[in-house]
């Protein structure tokens, strides 16, 4: 039972031949490596473009969107490389600009704000 067992062994060890060569090779890639200097691909790393808003102090804004509109406003962001804050501050802007301003100036003439109130 040694015997074959020690024959099994035998069998699928590598040959003197094979062994030199594989110590070769190896020796030959470890000068290569001491040798040679690393060609490491550099990233480049780029801010994220900001909306140019004028200096102003800022103020919190939280609300509750539903899921799919907020992974939508992430992917168009990460596409387009704008924030969600500066997408969220345009879409504002833009809003306010289409139909606020109509109510705005409806408010100054009757001297009442945005909630109804005297100003």
């Amino acid at each position: 039972m040694f015997i074959a067992a020690n024959k099994d062994i035998c069998k699928y060890s590598l040959s003197d031949n094979a062994m030199d060569d594989y110590k070769k090779k190896l020796g030959n890639l470890a000068s290569k490596i001491k040798n040679e200097t690393p060609q490491t691909p550099l990233q480049q790393v780029l801010p994220v473009k900001s909306v140019a808003v004028p200096e102003e102090e800022e103020a919190s804004f939280n609300n509750w969107i539903p899921k799919g509109l907020k992974r939508k406003i992430k992917a168009y962001g990460v596409q387009h490389d704008i924030s969600q804050k500066d997408i969220t501050i345009q879409t504002l802007q833009n809003f306010l600009k289409e139909k606020g301003d109509h109510e705005l100036r409806i408010s100054h003439v009757i001297g009442l704000d945005f909630n109804g109130h005297a100003q």
